[in-house]
Order: structure tokens, then C-alpha cells, then sequence
């Protein structure tokens, strides 16, 4: 299916930033640890306090957003990150890097993506039509998982050559080839929807727990993209010591298991026009959901890397469909006055519980050891499965506009209904992205 000249220049952008990121994955925390001799305990305040305090400096921004053009905001998320990443490098160059330094990069870098995505999702809603989104979530989808199978690999092979500094600057770089490759794109964009009233910081999360199907998948996608990312920082050590691999079979098996996220995204499209959006979460859903169970029954030595490869493998295909499936639903579904404020409340919500996560694993592993903080987390994960639309596909379109409600104005809750009563002018996860770290419960950097 053809998406036009302006979709595939932003496909390009999105691209070589994807790759650059991959590339670029960990090396934060490797500066942390190779430059400045950082402890343990810095190197995990640095992804937790980025994470956070990234969140809480993007918590007002989603009005802001939906105020304005959202090119320019991608172009300005961008800058911010390039800006953000790139000062590491030149300041290591001077001698000036300091640890308070890499904290306030994280930080912004951040708050960048977090900027990025609320405006991507309602920029692609714009740019492509709605019988073309399941597929430009799909191409989306493919780029990431290709970028994660190959991406982490030469970023350690950087590291090893030139060190970490320099490939963070590699990670820099991708974000203004990114904001170079929006800035090309020629459709004109929509006028912004006016607000009226007082600003309200809430809004995102209201409309999302007011509609039966998004609230449903909201927090299907916090009890997944939780446990999966608790497993993230326990399985390298899994690995490594309870099942004697060597190091190197860590990036074998990241590089393996994400050819299934490649897999699943690319048979959504083909899926989803046979069989429908509804039936696409539901069954993905399901699949992708009880693969951690295996994790703890991984033997020693090479069975136990076959395993969990398998068991990665697996849950990667049911993401890799899920995702673009998930990111059309919720654009179709989200008042274009709501849609960026809808996607950053995501965002935020995601980068607050996934952290919390991975946090409570590291204290399950000291209080019931290794295999048992994996089982926590496969049986969490397992019953994400029970969050889903299963009663109907009503709960799967959109809210109705009541009389008198202006597009793009806060919606009014109707007495006795479960969702908001503004239907969408119709003009984009959300599952975790295994790297060494899963990248959140976000479907990619949608733009």
C-alpha cells in the first residue's frame, strides 16, 4: 500500500533516529560507569530519576501540544534531545562531565520523547488516512524491531572502538537527521483545535478512563509492560550467573528474539484487514501475555538459552502485532482535540509504573531469589490478559458527540455512561520494546 511522499519522508526520519537510538542504547549509564566511575546505585538513580523527573517536566506540555502545529513540535523534541545528548561528549571532550551533568541529559532526553510522542500520534493521525493507519503503524513497528536486532550489537562494537561518549554522540546526531527529515515534509497540517476553558493537566488521563476501550487497554498495557520490564535488568544477570552463559549470549539472544517483534508487525496489516481491529487485540493480547511463565524454568547452561530465547521470541511476535493494532484503535477512537494530551498521559503513566517494576524486582530477587521474582512477574504479565475488550467490540468505537459539545472542547461526561460522550473527527503500547531495556509501554517513537 502506497502512503504518499510526505509519509514515506517521515518513515525516513523516523528511520535513522530509530537506528541511532539503538545504536546509542545503555550508553548513558556506560558513560556513567566508563567516565566518571559512577556506583551502582548512581547508575540506577540516573535511569530512575530521568525517567521520573522526565515525566513530571512533560506533565504540562500535553496542552500546550494540543494547541499548536505538531511538526514543529516534533522538530523541537528533536533539538531538545540532540542538544541534551550531545553536550555529554563535548563536555567529556573538555573535562568538565560531571554526574549532575548526565542526570539533567536524561532528563530532558526524556521529556523530549515524551514531548514527541504526544505530538507524533496526532500528526500521523492528520498525515495518513484512516484506511492506510494499520499500515503506517505497522512500517512503524517493523523499523523499531529491526533497529533493536541490530542496533545494540554495533553500539557495543562503537563502545569497544571509541568508547561510550562518542556513540551516545552517534544516538545525538540521529535526533537533528530526524528533525531534518520531518522539516522536508511537505503536507500542509491541520489547524490546531482551540481549547476552551482552563487548562487542565488532567485531561488526558479523564478521557481515557471515561472511554469503556481505552481505560480496558490502559491498564492491560501497565500489568504487561510492567512485569515485562521487571525482567529487563534481572535476566542479565539470570544469564549470566545462574545459567553460566557467557556475556556475548545476551546480545545473541536480543538480537534472536527481536526478528519476532519483525514477524508480528509485519503480519498486522494482512491480519487486521481480514479480521478486524477487535479480534486483532484480543488475540494478541492473549498470545503475547504468558511467555515470561517460561523464564523461570530456563535450565543451566545452553538449554536454558534456547528456552528463553523461544519464550522472547515468542512474546515478541504477539507484541510486534499488538502494537500497530493498538496505536490504530487508540488514534481512531481519540477526539483529535484529545489525541496528543491521550498519548502523553500514556507516555507518562508508562515511564512512572515501568520504573516502579523494575524496582520492586530488584527486591523480590534479595527476598526470594532470582527464579522467583521471574515467576512474579510471568504470572503479572499473564494476567494482563484478563484486561482486555472481551464482553464486545462495542467498547471498540468511537464516543458519541453529544448536542452542544464543540469539537476539540473538554468533553462532557454524560451521567451513567462509561466513556466521553465526543465523537472523534476522524481524520495512532502499547507493548514494551526489549533492549536492554524494554522501551517502555509505548508502541515506538510513533511520528
Amino acid at each position: 500500500m502506497s502512503l504518499g511522499r510526505d509519509f514515506r519522508r517521515l518513515w525516513i526520519a523516523f528511520t535513522v533516529s530509530a537506528f541511532g537510538s539503538a545504536v546509542g542504547l545503555g550508553a548513558l549509564p556506560l558513560v556513567a560507569v566508563l567516565a566518571l566511575d559512577s556506583s551502582t546505585f548512581q547508575v540506577s538513580m540516573l535511569a530512575a530519576l530521568s525517567a521520573v523527573a522526565g515525566a513530571a517536566l512533560a506533565l504540562p506540555m500535553g496542552d500546550f501540544i494540543e494547541q499548536r502545529r505538531k511538526r514543529p513540535v516534533m522538530i523541537a523534541s528533536d533539538l531538545v534531545r540532540f542538544a541534551a545528548l550531545v553536550s555529554v561528549p563535548v563536555a567529556a571532550a573538555f573535562g568538565v562531565l560531571t554526574y549532575a551533568h548526565l542526570c539533567v541529559a536524561g532528563v530532558f532526553q526524556a521529556a523530549g520523547t515524551i514531548a514527541f510522542q504526544s505530538a507524533s500520534g496526532a500528526h500521523l493521525k492528520a498525515l495518513v488516512p484512516a484506511e492506510g493507519r494499520a499500515e503506517a503503524n505497522s512500517r512503524f513497528e517493523q523499523t523499531n524491531w529491526v533497529s533493536l536486532s541490530v542496533g545494540p550489537a554495533l553500539g557495543g562494537v562503537l563502545v569497544g572502538l571509541v568508547g561510550a561518549t562518542v556513540t551516545l554522540a552517534v544516538d545525538a546526531v540521529s535526533f537533528l537527521g530526524s528533525a531534518l527529515g520531518i522539516r522536508r515534509i511537505q503536507q500542509p497540517e491541520p489547524e490546531p483545535v482551540k481549547r476552551e476553558g482552563k487548562r487542565d493537566i488532567t485531561a488526558g488521563w479523564r478521557y481515557i478512563l471515561r472511554h469503556r476501550g481505552l481505560r480496558i487497554l490502559f491498564w492491560n498495557s501497565q500489568l504487561f509492560g510492567g512485569p515485562v520490564m521487571m525482567t529487563s535488568p534481572l535476566l542479565t544477570v539470570f544469564m549470566l550467573r545462574d545459567l553460566g552463559l557467557s556475556a556475548w549470549s545476551y546480545g545473541v539472544f536480543l538480537g534472536i528474539s527481536c526478528i519476532g517483534g519483525v514477524i508480528g508487525a509485519r503480519m498486522a496489516p494482512r491480519l487486521t484487514r481480514k479480521y478486524g481491529l477487535h479480534w486483532m487485540l484480543l488475540v494478541f493480547g492473549v498470545l503475547r501475555a504468558p511467555w515470561l511463565l517460561l523464564f523461570p524454568l530456563a535450565p543451566h547452561g545452553w538449554a536454558g538459552f534456547v528456552l528463553l530465547t523461544v519464550a522472547e521470541t515468542g512474546l515478541l511476535v504477539g507484541a510486534g502485532a499488538f502494537n500497530p493494532s493498538f496505536a490504530t484503535y487508540r488514534m481512531e477512537v481519540t477526539e483529535d482535540g484529545f489525541m496528543a494530551r491521550v498519548v502523553g498521559s500514556w507516555s507518562i503513566s508508562s515511564r512512572c509504573v515501568q520504573p516502579a517494576f523494575m524496582a520492586l524486582g530488584g527486591v523480590l530477587a534479595t527476598l526470594v531469589g532470582m527464579r522467583g521474582a521471574l515467576w512474579v512477574a510471568g504470572i503479572c504479565c499473564t494476567l494482563s490478559a484478563v484486561l482486555l475488550p472481551w464482553r464486545s467490540g462495542r467498547c471498540l468505537t468511537a464516543p458519541r458527540l453529544l448536542r452542544g459539545t464543540r469539537h476539540g472542547t473538554s468533553p462532557h461526561w454524560s451521567k451513567g455512561h462509561d466513556e466521553p460522550t465526543s465523537r472523534p473527527s476522524l481524520q495512532h503500547a502499547e507493548a514494551p520494546h526489549r533492549a536492554p531495556a524494554r522501551d517502555g509501554a509505548e508502541p515506538s517513537d510513533t511520528a
